[in-house]
């Protein structure tokens, strides 16, 4: 099973989100690529298998992923202030993979229905969501 954690800026949410999924699940492979080289360093401090860093990475594994998990700009060109590029987001929507992803209002995008939740609260959604994607395809 292929479950990549993308994220940008300082890595903060991917590192959240890989230290809760490695609590849940310690033999879960997981790949972590960040938009900088900030943002994969946080999430293989954090726990990540292999990590890489920028567009083509996001791109490659993309193709080939089962489950794929970051915030909602991942899908949206040049948000994480411009961070994600447009061949990034196209990559990820394109992407067959089931996708995890976390609400977040920032850049100019407001998810309608958003709860105001706490970035640990929706990790540990998250991390339930992955839980769930997991078992159905096994």
């Amino acid at each position: 099973m292929k479950v990549i954690v993308i994220d940008g800026q300082g890595g903060k949410m991917g590192k959240l989100i890989i230290e809760e999924i490695k609590k849940r699940m310690p033999d879960l492979k997981l790949i972590a690529i960040g938009t900088n080289s900030i943002a994969t360093a946080a999430m293989l401090k954090a726990g990540a298998d292999f990590g890489a860093t920028g567009e083509n990475p996001v791109v490659f594994n993309s193709k080939s992923a089962d489950i794929i998990i970051g915030p909602i700009g991942i899908v949206i060109a040049n948000s994480l202030f411009g961070e994600v590029t447009p061949l990034m987001a196209q990559a990820v929507g394109e992407s067959t993979a089931c996708k995890l992803l976390v609400p977040v209002n920032k850049c100019n995008n407001t998810i309608i229905g958003k709860q105001n939740l706490s970035l640990t609260e929706y990790i540990s959604l998250t991390a339930d969501e992955l839980e769930k994607a997991v078992k159905g395809l096994r």
